[in-house]
């Protein structure tokens, strides 16, 4: 047992083997606040319609204050409508977006941003995370049992997309443990429990795999394209808000617009853990940068999740489970072979959204400036690098 080991536990983290980064049943409306409840509600019609920006700027108020009954998921359910409705502000007219966000929305945004150490803009967590119900609560959290809870203009290629992210991050659960026993093994030198969460990882890897081989069956490339994607880009990069967004009212940002990163799936927690569990490095370049300040966009107990899985390392400096693995390569052979299997599905799942990437955005007609092909949603080049960062996964272990 390494003298310095401290065993890892998920619900530290909010975590669970059954949910994964997933919350409990995320709250369909915010107590106390029928304003922004209402906004959720008529937001797809006021988009299709063009009418975000009017409605919005004839209020008053949002939120006037924030109600002190509030618990954690109405903070989560009101970031939610707050960033749908920011982005819908912004993106209603892909030729003309809005430069400036009115007081009413932006004080109340950042507030609440605040308090979930987020900043401002719509990120993964609250398009996805809290994003979702179950039609029967008896169910479990399944493709063919969760809708979203809030949509920008809604229809099927919209939902399934997201939908498809949440079964994902379910399925994740059950391999998170298993990476964390896994871990955890290494640490008390326990070549059970290594190799038992190894497995277990790989099952949950195939479950994510198969799941994220489905998004074509219901969403469309260019319906994407066209229809869902112009609405998740942020404000950072953005050939057509090149200054970043303005919020008025928000004495914090000092009257200076501010340059934040658009919702992308690189905000989820599950790759960039198992590249830190599994001990998979990336060398420097403008996506291990890119993907860096994405953790400043996760919730704050699972990006000290990911930086705990990070500082696992043995007495000689090396990743903690890859090191542990690799040294009993010759005599536990089951070991090595548990770990290629999670290495190479691993590699399948980047290899299988390089090609989504390709032919959802990289291949699709720009016709707007303001949703541009050569840069993903976070407003980063990404053909090259995924490519790279797909060959260096493989090279873990065919090196």
């Amino acid at each position: 047992m390494r003298s310095t080991f401290r065993p890892l536990s998920l619900s530290e983290f909010e975590i669970s083997p059954e949910q994964g980064f997933l919350p409990q049943d995320p709250r369909e409306e915010v107590t106390d606040c029928v304003a922004l409840n209402e906004l959720g509600h008529a937001l797809p019609k006021l988009l299709s319609a063009r009418m975000v920006r009017s409605f919005i700027d004839g209020q008053r108020t949002l939120l006037p204050s924030i109600p002190s009954s509030w618990q954690e998921q109405d903070y989560r359910a009101a970031m939610r409508i707050l960033s749908f409705a920011g982005h819908a502000y912004v993106w209603e007219s892909p030729d003309h977006p809005a430069a400036s966000l009115p007081v009413q929305l932006a004080r109340p945004w950042y507030e609440v941003a605040q308090r979930l150490g987020r900043p401002p803009v719509l990120s993964y967590a609250s398009y996805a995370l809290d994003n979702w119900r179950r039609l029967e609560t008896s169910k479990p959290i399944a493709l063919d049992n969760i809708v979203l809870l809030q949509n920008f203009l809604g229809g099927l290629d919209e939902e399934w997309f997201v939908v498809v992210h949440v079964q994902i991050e379910r399925q994740a659960g059950s391999g998170l443990a298993g990476l964390v026993q896994a871990m955890n093994g290494a640490g008390l030198d326990c070549e059970a429990d290594v190799l038992t969460g190894l497995r277990a990882l790989a099952a949950s890897q195939a479950e994510m795999r198969d799941t994220l081989l489905r998004m074509k069956e219901r969403c469309d490339p260019y319906v994407y394209y066209t229809r869902v994607r112009p609405y998740i880009h942020g404000w950072k990069n953005n050939p057509t808000l090149t200054e970043g967004l303005f919020y008025s009212g928000v004495a914090a940002y000092g009257g200076r617009p501010q340059p934040f990163r658009g919702e992308t799936g690189a905000q989820s927690s599950i790759v960039p853990c198992l590249d830190a569990g599994l001990g998979i490095s990336h060398a420097p370049d403008p996506l291990t940068v890119y993907l860096q300040e994405m953790r400043d966009y996760m919730p704050p107990r699972h990006r000290a999740f990911l930086h705990s899985l990070g500082q696992a390392v043995d007495d000689r400096g090396r990743p903690l489970l890859s090191g542990y693995v690799r040294d009993r390569k010759a005599q536990t052979p089951e070991l090595w072979t548990a770990y290629c299997a999670c290495i190479d599905l691993l590699a399948q799942f980047r290899e299988i959204h390089v090609g989504y990437a390709d032919s959802y955005i990289h291949r699709q007609h720009q016709s707007h400036e303001s949703n541009p092909t050569a840069v993903g949603t976070g407003g980063t080049p990404f053909m090259a690098y995924l490519q790279k960062h797909l060959d260096e996964t493989k090279q873990v272990i065919d090196g």
